[in-house]
């Protein structure tokens, strides 16, 4: 009897894991970088090849950056909605063009319905992604007045997540 009760409690034990890891939203991934300043980058802009973006020319600022790409299903899926977002002007929206060929992003924004970024950023390497900890595309950033990173949104963007959760803080961010 005791010989089968070792594999018993360790069963268990795994089938608590596994049923608390089920309950888990797998678009809430923790960020380590939440709470921290955002990784220091100079990128050229995507629309003028002579200029750059840098997070320094953005603070005093609350802005989301959006992780996005031509070749990225979801990003289709997001990008009325920042269009939409980009018309109320309640936030800047700054676009990381994340291992995309230039031509091919900019017509992509030309096909969608146009593009709500104030600047995007070419990022052909994926490196600054990298040091944001991207997964994948689409992601998006909340950062605050001082570069700080205060949320992290994996996924397309919906009207219901802005509404619920990037908006509200965004306002809390820039009344503070």
């Amino acid at each position: 009897m005791r010989r089968f009760l070792f594999p018993l409690v360790v069963f268990i034990v795994l089938a608590g894991f596994l049923a608390a890891g089920l309950r888990l939203n797998p678009r809430e991934v923790p960020s380590p970088l939440i709470g921290k300043p955002v990784p220091n980058f100079r990128l050229v802009q995507l629309h003028t090849s002579d200029k750059f973006i840098a997070p320094e020319d953005l603070r005093g600022k609350v802005w989301l950056l959006n992780v996005w790409a031509s070749w990225c299903v979801s990003c289709r899926q997001e990008h009325p909605v920042l269009i939409e977002l980009d018309r109320q002007k309640r936030i800047t929206i700054i676009g990381l063009n994340y291992k995309d060929e230039r031509s091919a992003a900019i017509n992509w924004l030309q096909q969608h319905g146009g593009d709500p970024y104030l600047v995007s950023a070419v990022d052909a390497d994926g490196r600054v992604g990298i040091d944001f900890g991207v997964y994948g595309v689409p992601e998006t950033f909340l950062i605050d007045k001082n570069g700080v990173i205060r949320y992290k949104h994996i996924g397309p963007v919906t009207a219901e997540v802005l509404k619920a959760k990037i908006l509200p803080l965004a306002d809390e961010l820039s009344r503070g």
